[in-house]
């Protein structure tokens, strides 16, 4: 759920495709935007980012995320919270965790094994809470037998105490199953506050005050939740002339309402990030950009606007007309759509060329008779997905199937039978099977288009014409056949006992996606990060320069805080050149191949960038791999370790476009473990080491100060706030008291916490 306002404001591309886009570097803008957006709408708190993973391909709210890979994920997490943070808004990362599908997500249990979790699904939060993300909303489904609100493991031993985490926990709407367990267990706030829809009780209140009163649940713990809740607060200065509330969200009508408009000038963003996200599939022959066409048929629904209107259905639950947004109550209200039809009709008017179209998706003939001898028949399919509380032509949130909505296929097929020049744009909350057209010698071009926002149809423009070179990326794999994936949606459209709690195994571990089809062999449609350009790249000269001889001695169990898994291990760089006739932009991308015996996936992304060059320019392009890049869960010893043996790093266009690689065998950066006997203090393996935990919470201590914030929060936030965890060393209280920070001593600190960013983004160094 969310608390996004229904009220007209300014629906951007969806959140998935943007890291499509630069894979990371558009992010801060837009949700700078976005923020400044909500401040205008007076909300204090936006419930984002998303960062589940796309497990399933069919899974409901994988548009809302940003993709199948945990460092893509984790990117993009992190500049999204830095994003919307920056404008004084809160963020919240959700949905913690496991939460990959939607239509039995309140009635399963995701069943995952310690190394996956670790691995796969943690790295997102935990690049959140790096960027200092307010709040995390706990997810609906059970983890491994025990609800998510009320898994003390999930929440006080791992989010808490391993990562770190020092705002507050909340729940998923409706998502609480109880009061002092789950405070006990780590939930910070309940929402929307009711066990049920306008049932006027709650697990909180009184509950929690009798459960003080008798013994279940400490003062002490009391005071955590509100410590974290109130510093949250005052950590994005909120305390301070920050806006009224202005709106009711449950009633758009409501005289409450004041309708500002918020939309400003964040068209030309959207517009630009619409195009720059898209994703171009297939170029025979030059097809794209189109070269003056005197006339053009236009095929299919999604090229049109809803019939109804375009706010007509709640929360977009529907699939008429262009689709621009998947559906659920992460939604906006549109102020404005521009649908292809409408933006084709502009340009084509401006070069003099001529416009035939059929927008129903059944009437074969119609489409026929508009593409037959064209110069080119642009013909838009669509798929569409959403949250579980809504069921669209029948699919129940997640998608039933993977094939294009609305006789896609079957219209596609038609129009390329009679048009030797047919390019096929798709608007689509994830990956579809497009095994019956693909290969057709008059298919010419395919348009990976995503959902691009109220400026879908002028960012399709955009790209068709060439006003913008694509450059966008997948961030999930297209495969042949829906049985390649690794995973399906549990129970697909069946109906369960009320009692029943499905079983979700996540028995694929750590290879989801690309990496489960790297190592069985299985040969995909298009693969992870692939994208064309209309122009051409060349990469040369790999050069991997080792970090320090030795490398960097252990000084404590691998915790994420642990500063020492942060240090470089090695600067991987290389030279990038347009070798084409058009300004582009090339996503480089850097992998890792472990050996077998460890057990990780065959690739592993671990960098990328986003290059952009003139015809015949070049740029060095610079890469960080950390030691915690080089790392896996120990699930024994409950720490990250080096992997042993030969790693492979290359460098590609895709994870299967592997332009130059390197073999380097780790020496001399083997893991050395400190021993009571060594140099360096031995520190037990089941808990982090003070300086560490000190370190992490004089950091957010200074990053209030630093925010300018009341001596207050300074003074709470800048304590290790207290868990029922027991591994938190108590000489971490004592030692915070000591401190003394300036202000560039904390800036240090933060920059030391963030050294691990494994590529050079173009961030200011406060930023990181």
């Amino acid at each position: 759920m969310s608390a996004t306002p229904a009220l007209p404001s300014t629906p951007p591309p969806s959140w998935w495709v943007m890291p499509t886009a630069e894979w990371a570097t558009a992010i801060t803008k837009a949700k700078a935007v976005v923020a400044k957006l909500t401040l205008d709408e007076k909300v204090s708190l936006g419930t984002g980012p998303a960062v589940n993973m796309t497990r399933v391909a069919a899974g409901g709210r994988n548009w809302e995320g940003f993709g199948a890979d945990p460092y893509l994920a984790g990117e993009a997490a992190y500049e999204t919270v830095f994003g919307i943070q920056s404008q004084g808004v809160q963020a919240c990362a959700k949905h913690y965790i496991n939460n990959e599908e939607e239509q039995f997500r309140m009635k399963s249990s995701s069943n995952v094994d310690d190394r996956t979790q670790h691995e796969i699904y943690l790295p997102p939060f935990l690049k959140a809470i790096q960027a200092g993300v307010a709040s995390i909303m706990g997810s609906y489904n059970q983890v491994n037998g025990i609800y998510a609100c009320e898994n003390s493991h999930i929440l006080n031993t791992i989010l808490k105490s391993e990562l770190g985490f020092q705002g507050y926990v909340m729940s998923d709407w409706w998502a609480t199953h109880s009061g002092a367990e789950s405070v006990n267990a780590g939930l910070d706030m309940t929402m929307p506050g009711d066990k049920t829809i306008g049932s006027g009780t709650t697990y909180f209140g009184p509950h929690l005050v009798d459960s003080v009163k008798n013994g279940e649940v400490s003062q002490g713990r009391i005071d955590d939740l509100a410590t974290r809740i109130l510093a949250a607060w005052y950590l994005l200065g909120q305390d301070s002339e920050y806006p009224d509330v202005n709106f009711d969200s449950w009633d758009i009508k409501d005289p409450f309402n004041k309708h500002i408009d918020v939309q400003g000038d964040h068209k030309t963003l959207i517009r630009t990030i619409g195009a720059a996200s898209t994703v171009l599939l297939k170029n025979k022959n030059s097809a794209l950009p189109l070269k003056k066409p005197a006339t053009i048929a236009v095929i299919g629904s999604d090229a049109g606007p809803n019939p109804n209107g375009i706010n007509s259905s709640p929360d977009r639950g529907c699939n008429h007309g262009i689709l621009a947004q998947g559906w659920g109550s992460g939604t906006a209200e549109y102020p404005y759509l521009v649908d292809p039809l409408e933006a084709i009709k502009v340009k084509a008017s401006s070069i003099g060329a001529t416009i035939s179209s059929s927008l129903s998706d059944s009437d074969i003939d119609a489409a026929v008779h508009a593409a037959r001898g064209k110069d080119a028949a642009l013909v838009f399919i669509s798929a569409n997905s959403g949250e579980g509380y809504i069921t669209v032509d029948g699919n129940p949130g997640d998608r039933l199937d993977l094939h294009a909505w609305h006789n896609g296929d079957a219209l596609v097929e038609a129009v390329a039978a009679v048009n030797k020049n047919t390019i096929v744009v798709v608007h689509a909350v994830g990956p579809i099977i497009m095994e019956s057209w693909i290969n057709h010698e008059n298919v010419t071009a395919v348009l990976w288009a995503g959902l691009q926002g109220q400026e879908a149809g002028n960012a399709v423009v955009d790209i068709l014409w060439g006003a913008v070179n694509p450059s966008g990326r997948l961030p999930y794999t297209i495969a042949k056949s829906a049985s390649d994936y690794p995973a399906t949606v549990a129970t697909a459209g069946n109906e369960i006992a009320d009692n029943e709690i499905v079983q979700i195994p996540y028995k694929e571990g750590l290879k989801i996606d690309y990496r489960w089809f790297d190592a069985n062999n299985i040969e995909p449609r298009f693969e992870f990060g692939f994208g064309l350009s209309y122009t051409t790249f060349e990469y040369s000269d790999l050069t991997i320069t080792p970090g320090p001889p030795g490398g960097t001695q252990p000084t404590g169990p691998g915790s994420p805080l642990s500063s020492w898994l942060q240090d470089p291990w090695a600067e991987v760089t290389f030279k990038l050149e347009n070798t084409g006739t058009m300004a582009g932009t090339e996503i480089p991308q850097l992998y890792i191949s472990p050996p077998a015996s460890s057990g990780e996936p065959p690739n592993a992304l671990k960098g990328f960038d986003s290059v952009y060059l003139q015809p015949g320019a070049s740029a060095t392009v610079s890469m960080t791999l950390s030691r915690y890049d080089l790392s896996y869960w120990d699930v024994d010893e409950q720490r990250w370790s080096l992997i042993r043996g030969d790693t492979l790093v290359w460098v590609g266009s895709s994870s299967r476009s592997k332009k130059f690689k390197q073999e380097r065998e780790k020496q001399g950066i083997e893991e050395k473990r400190p021993t009571a006997s060594s140099s360096q203090p031995a520190i037990h393996d089941n808990r982090d080491s003070t300086v560490d935990l000190v370190r992490t919470a004089s950091l957010n201590r200074m990053r209030i100060a630093n925010n300018g914030t009341k001596r207050t929060a300074n003074e709470q936030w800048g304590q290790y706030p207290p868990s029922n965890a027991d591994d938190i060393p108590s000489m971490a209280f004592g030692e915070l008291q000591k401190q003394q920070h300036e202000l560039h001593c904390a800036m240090a600190m933060y920059h030391l916490a963030t050294l691990g960013l494994p590529m050079h983004l173009t961030l200011e160094p406060e930023a990181k």
